[in-house]
């Protein structure tokens, strides 16, 4: 029995349609993956399904209701929950009072009644088998916590569905894995969620059944099993779709970047080096070390021993403007905190940390900027109408090429991307693929941190894996696969030491 039927759902913006004649049913008990390309229609559907819009035309039934037109209170009340991708919680709050806000529990006088609000947010935790202590503050939990904590909320107070938007974009394979173990739980219970995500292994992992839409159009639904990775991304892009972010061999010139021993927060005695137009993919399972050694090289956390050498000369000092002169570029993880700067348009996104550079400078030539990011919408292929428009009205993956043109103004040499297509579709995917190739066969060095290993193996001529902090091993292109990354990151081959080459 379906607890949610949508049939020929419309939707345009001034004038432009959106979502045209689309379908989408979630049985009771069941995950159902909501699949497609960034602006192919999946949060105005969501959006309407959860009232924060109108539909033009079309019918919806919850729970064997008929629903005219949603609103946010009405779709709250019919037991609707929409966990977001940015979360929506307050740091600053505590557990318990982020869990019951809106809803707190009070006396006949309006007085807070705390206690009766942390037992019962202790029990919630218990029952899911969730790690959360009610009064700590929210600024002191871990991503993976937090994303527990939201549906946690929505679970409080007897959600019947829940919306997951890309729910483990910033979750450790640890966290994603008990955040799946509860999930199944939940739905054996007999919850319902629709999971909107772009990492195919999770939605073979995790879901039932699925829902594709592409440019606002219903393409096919069915069921995870009956299908497979390819036919999923070829039904997202089209026919026509191509992987065009496969390696390609190119030749290396001299060495570029130098690590001698060295040692920082969260890493250890890693050595290597690494040539001229060369990519090294670094990987391990979420804190092995590898984006902890990312944030070391560009200067975001201190260095504490061994030595480091850029184009022949030795670091002294490292900070993060002094790593940006010797021409280290960092995008990364985690775009909306550490990249995103939302007040901004996009040119100014773009030119910021080239002003940071050229800070000496009385003005700033706006003409030459505009060359400038004509010049970088073409080469990177940025879907944008103009600079001046605000860098959040673009997609994540034109995001992410805006942040990327943002280093490639400011001349960097050595590019470090940390999980670059972290929250992008299959279709900017491929185009970021490309680009890093690209930028590779103009002479950039790049370290690409991921835990994807078949993003590894599209764009890397030798991958380090981490274990503990430590490097265990650098692996040539045609070593790498996904049981011996896997043996390595794990360490189930045992502490061979650094085999670094």
């Amino acid at each position: 029995m379906n607890i949610l039927d949508m049939r020929g759902v419309c939707k345009a913006f001034d004038g432009v349609p959106v979502l045209k004649n689309v379908n989408l049913s979630v049985e009771k008990g069941e995950i159902h993956a909501l699949l497609g390309e960034n602006g192919a229609g999946k949060s105005t559907l969501m959006n309407i399904l959860t009232g924060v819009v109108p539909m033009d035309a079309g019918e919806i039934a919850f729970d064997g209701r008929a629903v005219a037109q949603p609103s946010v209170t009405e779709s709250e009340r019919m037991g609707i929950a929409f966990v977001h991708q940015e979360l929506n919680l307050f740091p600053t709050m505590r557990v318990y009072e982020n869990l019951f806000l809106r809803r707190e529990y009070t006396n006949r006088f309006g007085t807070l009644r705390k206690r009766a609000m942390i037992e019962r947010a202790r029990s919630l935790f218990d029952e899911l088998g969730v790690d959360i202590e009610p009064t700590a503050l929210v600024s002191e939990l871990k991503m993976g916590q937090k994303q527990l904590l939201e549906i946690s909320k929505a679970l409080l107070f007897d959600a019947k569905l829940l919306i997951l938007d890309e729910p483990t974009t910033a979750l450790g394979n640890e966290e994603i894995e008990h955040l799946f173990g509860i999930l199944r739980s939940l739905r054996d219970q007999g919850k319902s969620f629709i999971f909107i995500s772009h990492k195919m292994p999770e939605i073979f992992a995790l879901c039932d059944r699925y829902t594709v839409l592409r440019n606002g159009e219903f393409v096919k639904c069915g069921a995870i099993a009956d299908t497979g990775a390819e036919a999923i991304a070829r039904l997202m892009v089209g026919e026509s779709y191509v992987d065009r972010g496969l390696y390609r061999a190119r030749a290396l010139g001299d060495e570029v970047l130098s690590l001698d021993r060295l040692t920082g927060v969260g890493f250890e005695n890693v050595s290597f080096s690494v040539r001229k137009g060369e990519i090294l993919a670094l990987t391990g399972l979420q804190g092995a070390g590898s984006s902890e050694l990312m944030q070391g090289l560009f200067g975001a956390s201190p260095i504490e021993a061994g030595a480091m050498t850029v184009k022949g000369k030795r670091m002294s000092g490292h900070t993060l403007h002094q790593a940006m002169k010797a021409g280290l570029s960092m995008l990364p993880s985690n775009r909306k905190e550490n990249s995103v700067i939302p007040d901004m348009n996009i040119l100014e996104n773009m030119f910021v940390s080239e002003h940071t550079l050229s800070a000496r400078r009385q003005h700033i030539d706006r003409r030459a900027e505009r060359a400038r990011y004509d010049e970088m919408k073409a080469l990177l292929n940025i879907k944008a109408e103009s600079g001046a428009q605000m860098v959040t009205s673009l997609s994540g993956g034109n995001q992410q090429k805006v942040f990327l043109a943002r280093w490639l103004c400011a001349g960097g040499d050595v590019l470090l991307l940390d999980n670059p297509t972290q929250g992008v579709d299959v279709g900017a995917k491929a185009e970021i693929y490309q680009l890093i190739l690209q930028l590779a066969e103009s002479g950039k060095t790049i370290l690409i941190n991921t835990l994807e290993i078949g993003e590894i193996q599209k764009v890397a001529d030798r991958c380090a894996v981490f274990y503990d902090g430590r490097l265990l091993t650098i692996l040539n292109h045609d070593q790498i696969d996904e049981q011996t990354v896997m043996m390595y990151s794990t360490n189930a081959i045992g502490a061979i030491g650094g085999r670094n080459q």
